[in-house]
């Protein structure tokens, strides 16, 4: 059987909502001089580098990119690699941010690290919101909410400049 897919975002509207997301971490930020920005890999990670390429080009804030490791599939979820010190962390604004937050597992996850930074405050992503957490997570800007069924799937693809977001 073949498995149908949905269109949820098309290239547009995925910039549309990166650029509306920008604003919205620029505004929540305005105080600031440097942000940065941790995609958790893969697709959270390419869709934090378009933020972060929406956020140079619309304010005068530093940004720096970090990449998240987590074997999300994995069943040790313990090691959470970062591609950047704690000391680089210190007392800097964290935007955490992934393409789908589904039971809010990863996220909570990926949070571990910068518990153990002194960082100054720290606030999440994310291009589409399944409104499905089993955990007490809630992502502060959000893309796009969706009511979906548990056996539906969403995922988000930046591969190859398609950029969509899809249902199936």
């Amino acid at each position: 059987m073949e498995l149908t897919k949905t269109v949820i975002l098309n290239k547009v509207q995925i910039s549309q909502r990166i650029n509306r997301l920008a604003y919205q971490i620029y505004e929540d930020n305005l105080l600031e001089k440097e942000l940065i920005i941790a995609g958790i890999a893969k697709s959270g990670y390419q869709f934090a580098k378009k933020i972060a390429e929406s956020l140079k080009a619309i304010s005068p804030l530093s940004v720096e990119l970090i990449e998240i490791a987590i074997d999300k599939h994995g069943t040790d979820r313990k090691e959470i690699k970062l591609n950047v010190p704690n000391e680089k962390m210190k007392g800097k604004v964290i935007i955490l941010v992934d393409d789908v937050l589904n039971s809010g597992k990863t996220m909570i996850d990926a949070l571990r690290p910068f518990l153990q930074a002194d960082i100054k405050k720290i606030r999440t992503v994310v291009l589409v919101d399944r409104n499905h957490k089993r955990f007490p997570v809630a992502a502060d800007f959000v893309g796009h909410s969706l009511a979906t069924t548990l056996q539906e799937h969403v995922t988000v693809d930046f591969e190859n400049g398609n950029e969509e977001a899809y249902l199936s």
